[in-house]
């Protein structure tokens, strides 16, 4: 009778520090029109982003001269949800607010 023996190496492994990138980044972006009231816009900037009313006003006159105005930078799920947030707040009060996310530039 065949006697059956099994060999079993050890094996060690060296753990190496994990290097995790941090997450990309959007920024989210108030564009213009020409109907949406800029107290709307304040309104928006304090409730969704958490401004103040100096930093909601800065913004919102930054949107009215130059077209677009970031409102913050966020991981990309945060963005998303604060361009819906703005959508449905828009929409319920018949304004034609546009919200959008971009990649953020690198700092």
């Amino acid at each position: 009778m065949a006697t059956h023996t099994e060999n079993q190496r050890a094996t060690v492994l060296e753990r190496l520090p994990a290097k995790v990138a941090p997450p990309p980044m959007y920024q989210v972006v108030l564009l213009n029109d020409d109907y949406t009231p800029m107290e709307f816009v304040v309104v928006v900037l304090q409730r969704i982003f958490g401004k103040d009313e100096n930093e909601a006003a800065r913004i919102m006159l930054k949107v009215h001269h130059e077209g677009r105005g970031v409102c913050g930078i966020y991981t990309r799920d945060i963005a998303a949800t604060r361009v819906e947030m703005v959508r449905q707040m828009a929409h319920a009060r018949q304004h034609p607010l546009q919200c959008v996310m971009e990649p953020a530039p690198d700092a």
